[in-house]
């Protein structure tokens, strides 16, 4: 299994990389992103090869759940310069308009289980039986919490969406409310607790599962919120989750997973906060993002396409103008 990154903080020395020529007598530079926890080893890859153009940047990658990214900037006042969600309606919910005018669609992902070896009924699990499995005696699950991370509500969206398909009333309520249950921040939160033999099984991405190399249940397409043909489905799947302000709350639908990147409005390092998103948006970016189990959107759908930097409208597409590309993303 490979080492999990357990620290909300994680820095990353790299450079970025602004389409111009080295120059080792540029003054230093920091360049902050706010990110996913189920970014951390495709951007932490992304900016080792993103500094070999101008190593005098040093970025600094802070992963936490992506409405807790989200939050850092709004209501904290954080800076950063660049925010890259798990799911791009917490760009749109909790930053647009008033931190951030565009929000760039970049990648997709899906639900999974992940488990160990020694997990509990681990040799008889499937993707039929998984919920009476994860309902046993015995058996502890772990899970994100849904007001602070995607993979938190996509679990909860997933649990109602195997009720239906199962056509088993109060399954969502009996699994949600089963004793046994380890929620924390974000799903990465978790991976040490599964890895220490604490939790049996996991509600995690399938990229992560894959980038830690995890035994990984995979879950039917009518309910791990990947295909954008099954958009209606997903839709009857809702959680209410804290809104902007204290007391608000909001309703979250169902979806296909998509992924997004924005720039704040006040990013202090704008100039290579763009260069940055149009490596992620570029060839070896895809390239990285794709190796890490996260398919690329190309050209990404973009929300206020007309404020995005001339540099990145080249890989982007207007969602007001759809194309044959697009796929119902909510």
């Amino acid at each position: 299994m490979r080492t999990w990154l357990s620290a909300i903080l994680v820095v990353v020395s790299t450079a970025a990389f602004c389409g111009c020529r080295r120059d080792d007598n540029a003054e230093a530079q920091y360049l902050v992103i706010f990110h996913a926890g189920s970014l951390s080893v495709p951007l932490r890859e992304v900016s080792v090869e993103f500094m070999k153009a101008n190593p005098h940047i040093t970025v600094r990658a802070e992963a936490a759940g992506s409405r807790d990214c989200a939050r850092k900037i709004s209501d904290l006042k954080k800076q950063c310069d660049v925010m890259a969600s798990a799911d791009y309606t917490v760009v749109e919910n909790l930053l647009m308009p008033e931190h951030a005018d565009f929000n760039i669609r970049l990648a997709t992902n899906e639900m999974a289980i992940a488990y160990a070896e020694k997990s509990k009924h681990a040799d008889t699990i499937t993707s039929k039986n998984w919920t009476d499995i994860l309902l046993a005696d015995g058996v502890i699950f772990g899970r994100a919490d849904p007001n602070r991370d995607p993979c938190g509500y996509r679990t909860v969206m997933t649990i109602q969406l195997a009720e239906k398909k199962l056509k088993r009333p109060g399954l969502a309520a009996e699994m949600l409310n089963k004793a046994g249950q380890q929620i924390r921040p974000k799903e990465t939160d978790l991976l040490s607790l599964l890895e220490a033999g604490e939790i049996d099984y996991l509600f995690i991405y399938r990229s992560v599962a894959r980038q830690h190399k995890l035994k990984t249940l995979l879950l039917s397409d009518e309910v791990n919120l990947k295909s954008p043909e099954l958009a209606d489905l997903y839709k009857t799947a809702t959680v209410k989750v804290t809104g902007k302000t204290p007391g608000e709350f909001i309703t979250k639908t169902g979806g296909p997973m998509v992924y997004s990147v924005t720039i704040p409005k006040g990013a202090p390092n704008r100039k290579a906060a763009e260069a940055y998103v149009a490596f992620l948006l570029s060839d070896k970016g895809k390239a990285i993002m794709e190796a890490n189990g996260q398919p690329s959107r190309r050209p990404a759908v973009t929300d206020g396409f007309d404020n995005l930097p001339e540099s990145l409208k080249e890989f982007c597409v207007n969602s007001k103008q759809p194309t044959t590309q697009q796929e119902n993303a909510r």
